[in-house]
């Protein structure tokens, strides 16, 4: 099998899990925030200064890969460790979520999705077999079925119907899976807002034994509560010894309650896209550096962050950078930010060996959000 987890101890007082996953290009600490690198690389990082950070697996895209530069292209270099140079694990999607976001510009069938690309127009089409090729040509650590990512909200009848088929479309993924024995195939519980449905996905998807599990169809609209209360009567269906993945999620309060509920892996653009608009996570909060009260802001961006960023630059300076569009301000904002949610993790992992999470998550809370009960959600 191509990965391995290894859980190494439960917090006694939340239950959440502190393990190791081990992957044909090096361990993993869990719980894991990775940041989002789409089109093979983290918009503006280098890949030292991802390993500088340390970040521990980053996650690409199968559907813009596949639209450009091509997986054939991908593959040709040698796989996307050696393309992008960079040699610890990668996780790819499987395009669904891309595919399903283009609306109006794509058609479902039994077969797969046929949809317009969103650079050229072109008509494509991308089934469970295509995902798979694509993403065996990647040759990333970790890959994902391709499934249907229902919308919120929607009708028990749509959604009990695409779920229905987003399993029989891991099934076609797991046959056409070329390379078990070096990437690990991970399936996707789905089931909108509906709990039979995700506990129906649940078991259907841990009878066929894969090595991982993703939890999926969240944090597209519904409010936090729900997400929580779905993740609370999902995981516990998911296997112990398999790591659990909740996809597209990254705000501070959701990776800390997201642990709590025994989920291991993270992913979310949140980091990184709120950087490029001068919007910064701190240990105090959310600061959004463009704003005129730091035009004479000398001091850091964060005084309790050891980030290159914080170490270096004034909150003054990163103000300037933002508002003339310099391309250093972007790097430096997202610097900061993954830096700030892998730390978080770090944190996460310590407060769980000490059997104190829930002490940390109200800690972070008060002093993040001010409140126990945020209703800002980042």
């Amino acid at each position: 099998m191509a990965v391995r987890y290894e859980l190494l101890k439960q917090c006694k007082q939340s239950g959440a899990r502190l393990g190791r996953l081990h992957t044909p290009h090096g361990v993993i600490e869990t719980p894991i925030f990775m940041p989002v690198g789409t089109l093979a690389t983290v918009k503006t990082m280098s890949p030292e200064e991802l390993k500088e950070m340390d970040a521990q697996i980053i996650l690409s895209n199968t559907y813009h890969l596949f639209i450009r530069p091509g997986h054939e292209i991908v593959k040709e270099a040698g796989g996307l460790h050696k393309f992008m140079n960079w040699d610890r694990p990668i996780l790819t999607d499987s395009g669904g979520f891309q595919v399903f976001s283009l609306g109006d510009l794509r058609k479902i069938t039994e077969e797969g999705v046929q949809f317009r690309s969103h650079l050229s127009g072109e008509k494509l089409f991308l089934s469970p077999e295509k995902a798979m090729e694509i993403q065996n040509a990647l040759g990333a650590d970790i890959i994902m079925a391709f499934d249907e990512c229902p919308p919120y909200p929607a009708e028990y009848e749509y959604v009990k119907n695409s779920t229905e088929r987003t399993y029989r479309w891991l099934k076609r993924c797991k046959e056409a899976h070329g390379r078990p024995e070096d990437q690990a195939l991970f399936g996707i519980v789905q089931g909108g807002e509906y709990r039979e449905l995700r506990e129906e996905s649940a078991r259907q998807l841990v009878d066929l034994d894969l090595p991982g599990y993703a939890v999926g169809g969240l944090s597209v609209g519904e409010p936090h509560e729900m997400m929580f209360e779905i993740l609370g009567y999902t995981t516990p269906l998911l296997p112990k010894d398999k790591p659990r993945y909740l996809m597209g999620v990254g705000s501070p309060e959701a990776l800390i309650e997201g642990a709590i509920l025994g989920i291991d892996m993270f992913d979310c653009v949140l980091p990184t896209r709120i950087a490029r608009n001068g919007t910064t996570m701190t240990s105090e909060g959310r600061l959004v550096v463009r704003n005129a009260k730091f035009t004479r802001d000398f001091g850091p961006l964060d005084p309790n962050c050891d980030c290159y960023t914080c170490r270096n630059y004034s909150r003054a300076y990163l103000r300037h950078l933002i508002k003339a569009d310099e391309t250093f301000g972007l790097r430096l904002t997202t610097y900061h930010n993954l830096y700030f949610l892998l730390n978080l993790m770090h944190q996460v992992r310590q407060a769980i060996m000490e059997d104190r999470l829930l002490d940390f998550r109200d800690e972070f809370m008060m002093k993040y959000y001010g409140t126990l009960n945020p209703v800002q959600k980042f």
